[in-house]
């Protein structure tokens, strides 16, 4: 048990405690910024001339694997890191998570799946509990501004209000795709309560200080696969503690990415993954 405590503390002390307050750096922020450069010019070239599904880059044997793992309704996921001239990109202060994910929903179709992706004030009902508040904030042709609500509870609760610029682009009668950029991350002090509060932006705890989202969408095979590719960045671990509390930290954008996959796979009808996490 005391390896189990000992965790608990250190997350208790990462996500809530006000000495832990860090700001969001300059340097930290430029260094996302890089990374997601990066990321995006391999998300464009795939686009163009590469495979439109991250499972069709496989090797076949693995590939055929993984189809059958999808249409076992099993959300297959992939971690991921973009790399500058073969090396890890240095992120001073900060956490980059950059996870993949993929889902196959039997009977289901590309319009119905992009219909549930943009009912944005129904966002807190399709996928509660870890969204609250959901909000269609502006709306124009293919381009969305949205308010969310986040909730995140693994031994503490954190409470985020969040807010994104959407584009979607519809590539021709099978194939879709979206990306989302947050534009506003502010935790919530005293959520629910009277004197609720947000923190200022990049001067909290931490736990989220940007969240990118690109999704991809095929019809085929009678049902529709969903793709979702998630960059977050958080606050670095701090000093001593990494070895400790390093896999909590790491496996919250995982569990957020499957079931956010699992959750809309189930509001269009199909199965929901029996071991999601696995």
């Amino acid at each position: 048990m005391r390896p189990y405590l000992l965790l608990t503390i250190a997350a208790i002390l990462f996500t809530s405690s006000p000495g832990q307050a860090v700001d969001l750096k300059p340097e930290t922020n430029a260094a996302f910024s890089r990374y997601v450069q990066l990321s995006e010019q391999r998300m464009q070239n795939d686009l163009q001339s590469g495979p439109f599904l991250w499972t069709d880059g496989l090797p076949i044997q693995q590939r055929e694997e993984v189809y059958e793992r999808l249409k076992q309704g099993e959300v297959v996921t992939q971690r991921l890191e973009t790399l500058e001239r073969g090396a890890s990109i240095p992120v001073p202060g900060g956490l980059i998570h950059h996870w993949m994910g993929v889902v196959f929903i039997p009977g289901a179709n590309l319009k119905q799946t992009l219909a549930l992706l943009q009912g944005y004030d129904q966002h807190s009902r399709t996928y509660a509990p870890r969204v609250l508040r959901s909000k269609l904030i502006q709306h124009n042709g293919d381009d969305f501004k949205v308010f969310l609500r986040l909730r995140e509870t693994k031994i503490v609760t954190v409470v985020l209000d969040t807010e994104y610029d959407v584009h979607f682009d519809r590539l021709d009668s099978t194939r879709a795709s979206s990306r989302s950029y947050s534009t506003r991350v502010a935790e919530v002090e005293g959520a629910g309560q009277p004197g609720e509060h947000g923190k200022p932006v990049g001067d909290d705890s931490g736990f989220l200080w940007r969240l990118n989202s690109y999704w991809r969408f095929l019809e085929h095979d009678e049902g529709v696969y969903v793709q979702l590719e998630a960059i977050s960045l958080t606050r670095d671990i701090p000093d001593g503690l990494g070895w400790l509390i390093r896999p909590f930290v790491t496996s919250i954008p995982r569990e957020s990415l499957v079931f956010t996959l699992n959750r809309t796979c189930e509001a269009l009808g199909g199965k929901r993954s029996v071991d999601p996490i696995k």
